[in-house]
């Protein structure tokens, strides 16, 4: 995992859903930190800096696109 790179915050996994439908769509690798932590326990999110999205580093302009894409063609938004 020493080649993956936050490219995204998120507070809580609803904030997301549609995001990671997108990347498995795709094929790309990720993986959310502290996804778990923050779906038992909601109110650590803060304290915790959030949920990030990690991706491999040569997946970083096509995810950074998807991410673009969903907040300005979609009338659904990436938070």
């Amino acid at each position: 995992m020493k080649d993956f790179i936050t490219i995204a915050t998120f507070t809580y996994p609803n904030d997301y859903v549609i995001l990671r439908l997108l990347l498995e769509r795709e094929g790309i690798s990720y993986f959310f930190e502290n996804e778990t932590m923050i779906g038992v326990f909601p109110f650590y999110s803060n304290a915790l800096g959030g949920i990030n999205l990690k991706i491999h580093q040569k997946d970083q302009i096509k995810v950074q696109q998807i991410i673009d894409d969903l907040n300005t063609n979609s009338h659904l938004r990436v938070i």
